[in-house]
């Protein structure tokens, strides 16, 4: 993932597709790069990380189904 401004490009080997993405994106992204989570998992660790007072689950979920669908996570 490579920063540029207020997006960032992630590149997908499989795919050989170069993605622009904005925010939540490479933060999802950076907290997934470890062991695999849950999404309620993800999104505590999004809270304590970020700091955020009105973490929304249905929002992430969403999020996740967007990167999921452009093939950036997988489901497990």
């Amino acid at each position: 993932m490579v920063a540029l401004d207020e997006l960032s490009a992630v590149y997908h080997r499989a795919s050989g597709i170069t993605h622009v993405v904005a925010s939540p994106a490479p933060e999802i992204l950076d907290a997934l790069s470890g062991p695999a989570m849950s999404a309620d998992a993800l999104l505590m660790v999004l809270t304590i990380r970020y700091d955020l007072a009105d973490a929304d689950p249905a929002a992430l979920a969403a999020r996740l189904d967007e990167l999921l669908m452009a093939g950036l996570v997988v489901a497990q």
